[in-house]
């Protein structure tokens, strides 16, 4: 027997509730607010051969459809709440349905973030998901706070996921178990909403890295109204992208997009701060530039050109209706 619209809600996508007043099964949800808190909202799209590979496994998609839209909310300092899932599928498979909905439920509930409600249609392989959040007044981490002086920071490590995605265009060959790693990186990111947290109060700007470090950091250094300086030599990565050609490096590490950590300033008197949120969230982070005056733009170093500013001309970072 064929499987239904309402059949496949029903099956998959109908976990118990916890805190949420009302879930799916009615035209809206119900949210109570915790008092005193802000409502976090972000929308992310994820649409087959633009943001995933038809390769991926139906469970490391349902966990990225849901972590990509997680690490909004870490780069906001909020803490998840609920979520709705809008799915455009080809057809009601359910070889795919039950792993991907395994991945996604797997990954709610390790944050405890509550799927209240979404929608369903034939169509093109297309995953939308709205987020909630909840964050203390005035304590929501902005693009907007960067200041001339700041110290900037990158959580985790940069460029696994570009660097996967040319081997699987056959750009460069991975050995079997480094191509696992960094694919992983690609398929399975972990969002950083602990550390978002536990910056709050601590962090002047932050944002979460999914379109490139250029990119992103541009948003921060427009929003903010300053320039910044970032030393190539100390942004984090894999001994797997160390090994590759200077080259392809830096095109993984300044535009790879799909990293999904935290790039965030603070004030250099905050930086036994910055370490004890980076503990207590068990997330590495790494002091890789400084913000200065508007006037001074965007400049990357490299020790390995002899100290001098790189032209960045040749990277840009991922834009939808470019790449």
């Amino acid at each position: 027997m064929s499987l239904g619209e309402f059949d496949l809600i029903e099956r998959y996508f109908r976990p118990p509730l916890k805190r949420a007043v009302l879930g799916g099964g009615d035209d809206c949800a119900l949210i109570a607010p915790t008092p005193g808190r802000q409502l976090a909202v972000s929308t992310d799209l994820l649409v087959e051969g633009r943001h995933f590979l038809s390769t991926v496994a139906p469970e490391r998609l349902g966990h990225k459809a849901l972590a990509v839209n997680l690490s909004d909310l870490a780069a906001c300092g909020a803490t998840p709440v609920a979520f709705t899932l809008s799915l455009s599928l080809p057809r009601a498979d359910e070889a795919f349905l039950a792993p991907f909905a395994q991945g996604l439920l797997a990954l709610a509930e390790r944050f405890d973030i509550e799927l209240i409600g979404g929608d369903t249609t034939a169509g093109p392989l297309t995953i939308g998901i709205t987020v909630l959040g909840e964050v203390p007044p005035g304590q929501a981490l902005l693009r907007s706070g960067a200041k001339p002086g700041d110290d900037l920071w990158v959580s985790g490590r940069l460029g696994d996921a570009r660097l996967a995605l040319e081997g699987f265009r056959g750009r460069v060959d991975l050995a079997g178990h480094d191509f696992a790693a960094v694919r992983m990186a690609m398929e399975q990111p972990e969002p950083r909403v602990a550390l978002g947290q536990a910056l709050r109060g601590v962090a002047s700007a932050a944002v979460d890295l999914s379109d490139g470090l250029l990119g992103d950091l541009g948003h921060v250094l427009r929003r903010s109204g300053v320039g910044a300086a970032v030393w190539l030599d100390e942004l984090p990565r894999s001994p797997v992208l160390a090994s590759q050609a200077e080259g392809l490096q830096c095109e993984c590490l300044l535009a790879g997009g799909d990293d999904y950590e935290l790039l965030f300033t603070a004030a250099p008197a905050r930086a036994t701060q910055v370490h004890a949120a980076s503990q207590a969230s068990g997330t590495p982070v790494r002091c890789i530039g400084r913000i200065e005056a508007a006037a001074h733009g965007l400049k990357v170093f490299s020790q390995a050109q002899g100290g001098e500013s790189l032209d960045l001309r040749r990277w840009s970072s991922f834009d939808h209706f470019r790449a």
